[in-house]
């Protein structure tokens, strides 16, 4: 392609050198010429090189070629292999969840369900219970000889309440203490003092009592606050000890004669 470029090239300068020197045009007319002849001659290569595109493109072609057998067998080959990796994955799947998810499931199921029942107060549904006619049921149906109707329902009865006894009556709830504190004194009352705790949360709280009061009144104020006596302790400023509480133990005999500041902190053990 090359070498016919090249002889296309020189025939055209050939022939454009020979119509100049038989033509009367001058230089500048000569330059023209042989511009309009490298446009020309750059147009002809354009429509060379893009004619058959245009035609591939306009005129598309499609022939499917029918796959050699190398590659038929290649493409079952991988099949057959992502099947077998696919029945391995499942197989472990299930191993897995056979093993390892269901018991964890069971568990966490029969978890729930004792916590339930506890809570609800029918652990007795977590027994096996007894079959029918079974020890027990001889048991309750034993009839003395000497024994009427009526004191034999009565055994049978007590029988069945011996065996599954009542939670609920077995253990009573506990009755919540409500905690009231007195009103407070007057400021010009005798034996006032005036209280003042310092909690953790940088809250301080004020509060007028009578140093004839019972010192567990504290106990009971800083309970109120929202600090148990179970966690926290009451503590005097200076020096820094831990107050003394007691049922029968007055403020005054605690050792707060006049207003005082204690501090909330929390035990220690």
């Amino acid at each position: 392609m090359s070498d016919k470029f090249a002889v296309f090239l020189c025939l055209l300068g050939g022939f454009c050198f020979i119509s100049w020197k038989h033509s009367l045009i001058g230089v500048t007319d000569a330059l023209k010429l042989a511009g309009r002849g490298i446009i020309f001659l750059g147009i002809c290569t354009w429509l060379i090189y893009m004619l058959p595109r245009l035609k591939s493109f306009f005129f598309p072609v499609c022939q499917d070629l029918p796959d050699s057998p190398l590659q038929e067998s290649d493409r079952l080959r991988q099949e057959e292999a992502r099947r077998v990796q696919q029945h391995q994955h499942n197989d472990k799947m299930s191993d897995y969840s056979e093993r390892v998810l269901k018991p964890r499931q069971n568990s966490l199921l029969q978890q729930r369900t004792e916590r339930h029942y506890s809570m609800t107060g029918e652990t007795w549904r977590l027994t096996q219970g007894f079959p029918v006619g079974g020890e027990e049921d001889q048991e309750c149906l034993d009839v003395g000889v000497d024994e009427s109707p009526n004191q034999g329902a009565r055994r049978r009865r007590t029988l069945l309440q011996t065996v599954t006894p009542d939670p609920a009556r077995a253990q009573p709830p506990k009755q919540k203490k409500v905690l009231v504190l007195p009103d407070e004194p007057p400021e010009d009352a005798e034996g006032v003092v005036r209280i003042a705790l310092k909690c953790p949360s940088r809250r301080t709280i004020h509060r007028r009592f009578l140093k004839s009061w019972s010192s567990t009144l504290l106990l009971d104020w800083m309970m109120k606050s929202g600090y148990p006596p179970a966690l926290y302790t009451l503590c005097s400023s200076f020096p820094r000890e831990r107050l003394r509480t007691a049922e029968g133990l007055s403020l005054e005999e605690a050792g707060i004669l006049t207003h005082t500041l204690l501090h909330v902190e929390e035990n220690s053990t």
